[in-house]
This record gives structure tokens, sequence and C-alpha cells, in this order.
């Protein structure tokens, strides 16, 4: 599943907000400077979707605030005949 994110880094507290099925913004701590808030960003939706961090990718806007990224799920992998 793709989701689009809108990231804001250097935010006071960290928290994602769900806008629509497919669209998020994700508050950050981190300064978005040599990919730390983007880590930070694939740790806090690890958490908010409750699955690893390998199974979050960055697919698009590593250097802008809209973001999309791949969330690989369980039912991905089950859906297969």
């Amino acid at each position: 599943m793709l989701i689009k994110v809108k990231v804001f880094p250097s935010s006071k507290k960290e928290e994602v907000i769900k806008k629509s099925e497919d669209s998020f913004e994700v508050k950050v701590k981190e300064k978005p400077e040599k990919g730390k808030a983007n880590r930070e960003v694939v740790r806090v939706l690890s958490y908010y979707f409750k699955i690893p961090e390998s199974k979050i990718r960055l697919i698009k806007g590593f250097k802008e605030r809209n973001k999309i990224f791949e969330i690989k799920t369980t039912e991905q992998f089950q859906s297969k005949p």
C-alpha cells in the first residue's frame, strides 16, 4: 500500500494525523538534515502501523516535505493465491 505523508520536521512533539485513507501528516522532533527527519518518520510510522521499520520504504520526496511511502503489511503477503 502506498501512502502520502506531509512531514513537519522540528516539531515540539511527535504524532501521526490521518487525513484520509492514504494521506497522513507526521510531526517529528528531528531537523531535516542528513536524512534524520526521514528516519524518524519511518520510526514513527512503524509504531503507528505496528509493523517493523523494515516494512516501510520511502519511495518519493527524499528532500521534500511531501513524501510517498510504501507500507508492506502482512495482508499483502497473505492475499497471494
